[in-house]
């Protein structure tokens, strides 16, 4: 479908300078030597941990990146393709909480588990994900290697990898290379994708970073990500958020070019803006779709893959608000064509919380998108004139053969949505959408089914991860 581009080429020229300015004049923090000596050997100007770019020397950078690349997954039937006209669609990430019902919680490993099996039950999803939800019932040096088994065994999707570290990355990897058969196999496709933020303003830390060096010299994708919320770590203004977001994201791209030359990223962005009232993060506004529709544009005239949308929510339940913040995020991301997507389902309470009900309602949200923005075909046998020519002046079609031929495929069959009589549905309990999100997540985990895999590989990524904990001294 065509993509809904909203800037002019005047106003891309315009922050085009602005971006430009910002990392020459004022720079770019880099909390890492490593990356520091990489931009002063290859002729950049640095004072410190502050790195002054060349807008020139980025631009020749960002030329470097592959503008669209493969991911495998274990299933070859759910390997991705990032970049193009492609969607691909991960959920939420990140949360230390969970929901379920009425009941708020820390997560657990129980919990992340569960969540993986949601991913692995619906094709919406092309990635089981990452961080689902954080969970504080395992030890936290080794947790990440308990997450990566479940992401590898519970699911044959993609996975995201483990970031908070240096060595969590490399034990991501080091797991990567098992389940796929050795170094040069994930070297030569990648087969995990990770999340690198920044931490705006214009400052790359240094654990982001020891991450980043992992993965980009191992040839796996990362996603460089400003995290901008307006009037906190951006201005509260659009355009100058935008910029930032550049500056940011292009300084990221040419450490990334420099570790590994040819290595594949994506452009990353969390934009939105804080209750100026509350101080409070605050999602599905107006403001955070519009700078999705820009990012989008820039993304492109850069020639970038990019993430950013997703269903993002402030509400504190699975109500109304929760309903229409995710669906003002969700449109504007199918409307930006955006290539990878982030938080797709399960995104509750400003991010604090994974949500099963939420992430359910999500799904119904995705399957209704994806029909939307389905190219309509229309041709000579989609005029049905044989029904016309059946049914004649004051009938009706509900028992035409063309109706009968069609009425099981014909329309979208809602899988959370009640469309019963008010009778009926009273009869039924009268549930909300939230109630029957709720039973219908439980009759997945039900029905839930373990993928395959060879129990030679599964015993070896099994003894790594013992090994491993017991040298990380859990």
């Amino acid at each position: 479908m065509p993509r809904y581009e909203i800037l002019s080429e005047d106003a891309i020229t315009i922050l085009d300078r602005g971006w430009r300015r910002i990392v020459s004049e004022i720079g770019v923090q880099f909390a890492k030597p490593e990356a520091v000596e990489l931009f002063a050997k290859a002729g950049q100007r640095v004072d410190g941990e502050i790195v002054y770019l060349d807008p020139d020397f980025v631009m020749a950078q960002v030329a470097l990146v592959p503008k669209e690349f493969d991911i495998q997954a274990r299933n070859p039937a759910n390997n991705v393709h990032i970049g193009g006209d492609q969607m691909v669609f991960s959920g939420v990430y990140g949360p230390p909480f969970v929901r379920e019902g009425s009941t708020r919680r820390d997560a657990s490993m129980a919990d992340f588990r569960r969540f993986a099996m949601l991913a692995q039950s619906y094709p919406e999803l092309d990635s089981a994900g990452g961080i689902i939800c954080e969970p504080n019932d395992t030890p936290l040096d080794s947790r990440h290697l308990d997450m990566i088994f479940a992401l590898q065994t519970l699911t044959d999707k993609i996975y995201m990898g483990n970031v908070v570290s240096g060595v969590n990355a490399r034990d991501t990897i080091e797991m990567s290379s098992i389940l796929f058969g050795g170094r040069e196999a994930i070297e030569e496709t990648p087969a995990c994708i990770s999340l690198i933020n920044c931490n705006s303003p214009l400052r790359w830390d240094d654990r982001m970073l020891d991450a980043q060096f992992e993965y980009n010299l191992a040839n796996q994708p990362v996603i460089l990500t400003p995290f901008l919320l307006m009037g906190a770590m951006s201005p509260v203004s659009i355009p100058a958020t935008l910029v930032q977001q550049l500056a940011e994201a292009f300084a990221g791209i040419a450490l990334a070019q420099l570790i590994r030359p040819g290595c594949p990223v994506v452009f990353g962005s969390f934009l939105s803006n804080i209750d100026m009232q509350s101080g409070s993060p605050s999602f599905g506004t107006p403001e955070s779709a519009i700078g999705l529709f820009c990012t989008g544009q820039l993304a492109r005239h850069y020639g970038l893959p990019f993430r950013t949308g997703g269903g993002l929510t402030s509400s504190q339940s699975v109500d109304a608000q929760a309903g229409y913040e995710a669906l003002m995020t969700l449109l504007p991301t199918f409307l930006a064509g955006t290539n990878f997507v982030m938080h797709a389902a399960g995104w509750l309470e400003a991010g604090l919380v994974s949500s099963y009900e939420k992430f359910i309602i999500d799904i119904e949200l995705l399957r209704e998108l994806r029909v939307e923005f389905t190219p309509l075909e229309i041709d000579e046998a989609s005029l049905a004139f044989g029904a016309h020519d059946e049914v004649r002046h004051g009938g009706h079609f509900l028992g035409a053969e063309h109706t009968m031929e069609r009425f099981r495929t014909c329309f979208y069959r809602p899988i959370v949505s009640s469309s019963s009589n008010f009778e009926r549905w009273l009869r039924d309990g009268g549930k909300d959408a939230a109630v029957r999100a709720g039973e219908l997540c439980q009759k997945t985990l039900d029905a839930y089914e373990l993928p395959a895999l060879d129990s030679v590989v599964h015993d070896e990524l099994e003894e790594y991860v013992t090994r491993r904990r017991r040298e990380l001294g859990d």
